[in-house]
């Protein structure tokens, strides 16, 4: 007997799915379920690393300063190791200086609105026992586990749409533009990303489950960007080991751009942000010129800068997916350089360190993201910093909500992909099927 055919004793079973036989095919892709909790729980340390970095430098820069005169130009590469600036509402909080900050090995991560929101829909999804969340089960979600007043660390379309449920209204309609004018702001695309993971190496799976979370809050480019973001996590499991984290990112994106419709300005954005990349511009000019051709010029239909009177649309979708794209082109796949970029680049910049950082950190794995960084990192998350209504006050732990995961996709894989699950082998065996990604609607 080959080693890969021994059996194994199985301590991760879910006690509340039943695990049907299963034939698998020679065309199937065969996932090892404990190299994947791994990789998951990378995904939840490298993503609160870059959260807590991106933290440090959120609403600092915004290209165009507001009305009192707050938050105008930007940073740049030098300033990193520099003091950080007082952000639009004159604060510093987290830190004097420009730099990575993390939870040390024996202290505790807190929860953020980049990592809280997924792992209610992580908690939903397993309580429920379901893979698609019914559009009331978000509601009751939601009212359950957020607070109704401030801080509940909740702002624009998130908040809009929590106010919409607090008086009867139930998602999608939460996220309709005649009900929430802050459709097209940057909520979903930090929210969702995670049910790319529930349905690995399948984006039309990933899509279906995340469709109803996303149009919570989102519609046009801010749900094309979302699912752009969904369908990264989703191939992330189909990282080519033979090439480099850089050439996977760049067929990833190329994949998941297929996504954003071609006349949309979330496209066009992609498209600038990658041929300026392309011709070797240094990141600062690529989101120089990103910030004059959507900002002030606003081309391509992009109007956010004049729409919000708040902040020139800070918060916006489109300026911020766009910074993304400047961190994970020129990030190249190290994780240290993406989330530093991500941080540098502006506007609301934990947002797209904490995309980015998850999805490397899950392609890298717990030990790469440690090697990563040369050091060891707290595993206990305090989910109660921004919800509430969780058991043990709160306390949850990286393995633990890796492991959370891995039994949802046990569901995804028999129920909406069809597949199987070798409890024995400890796999499983996911089919192929014809899918295309087709432009978002």
């Amino acid at each position: 007997m080959s080693d890969t055919e021994k059996t194994i004793a199985n301590t991760m079973v879910d006690s509340r799915l039943t695990y049907g036989e299963y034939t698998a095919d020679p065309t199937d892709v065969i996932i090892s379920r404990e190299d994947y909790k791994n990789r998951l729980y990378g995904f939840w340390l490298a993503q609160c690393i870059a959260n807590w970095t991106g933290l440090v430098t959120e609403m600092d820069k915004i290209g165009i300063p507001t009305k009192d005169g707050k938050g105008g130009g930007f940073y740049t590469r030098d300033d990193w190791g520099k003091p950080d600036r007082p952000n639009l509402w004159g604060s510093n909080t987290y830190s004097e200086t420009i730099d990575f900050l993390y939870a040390a090995e024996d202290s505790i991560w807190g929860a953020d609105d980049d990592t809280d929101i997924e792992y209610i829909y992580q908690t939903l999804l397993y309580e429920n026992e379901t893979s698609i969340l019914t559009g009331e089960q978000i509601r009751e979600g939601w009212l359950k586990h957020i607070k109704t007043e401030e801080e509940n660390f909740l702002w624009v379309s998130n908040q809009t749409a929590l106010d919409l449920m607090q008086k009867g209204m139930v998602p999608p309609a939460t996220g309709d533009p005649s009900n929430n004018a802050d459709y097209e702001m940057i909520d979903a695309q930090l929210t969702t990303e995670i049910f790319g993971f529930f349905a690995p190496t399948r984006p039309d799976v990933a899509l279906k489950m995340a469709r109803l979370p996303i149009q919570n809050v989102a519609r046009q480019n801010a749900e094309w960007i979302s699912e752009f973001n969904v369908i990264m996590y989703s191939l992330a499991p189909l990282a080519n080991p033979n090439k480099s984290m850089k050439e996977n990112l760049t067929w990833m994106a190329s994949e998941a751009g297929k996504r954003l419709p071609d006349d949309s300005y979330s496209a066009k954005m992609y498209d600038f942000v990658k041929t300026r990349y392309e011709s070797g511009s240094t990141w600062e000019e690529t989101r120089d010129a990103l910030h004059e051709k959507y900002q002030v010029r606003q081309e391509d239909g992009y109007e956010w800068a004049t729409k919000d009177k708040v902040c020139n649309g800070c918060f916006a979708a489109g300026i911020n997916f766009g910074a993304s794209i400047i961190s994970l082109f020129y990030g190249e796949g190290n994780l240290k350089e993406t989330i530093k970029i991500g941080a540098l680049c502006g506007w609301d910049s934990d947002n797209p360190t904490a995309t980015w950082g998850g999805l490397l950190g899950f392609m890298l794995g717990k030990e790469g993201v440690e090697k990563a960084f040369d050091m060891k990192f707290a595993e206990k998350f305090n989910i109660h910093r921004t919800r509430v209504g969780f058991p043990n006050n709160g306390i949850d732990d990286f393995n633990n909500m890796a492991e959370k995961g891995i039994y949802i996709i046990d569901r995804v894989v028999q129920e909406e992909i069809g597949g199987g699950i070798d409890l024995n082998k400890d796999v499983w065996y996911i089919p192929k099927s014809g899918w295309t990604i087709a432009p978002g609607k």
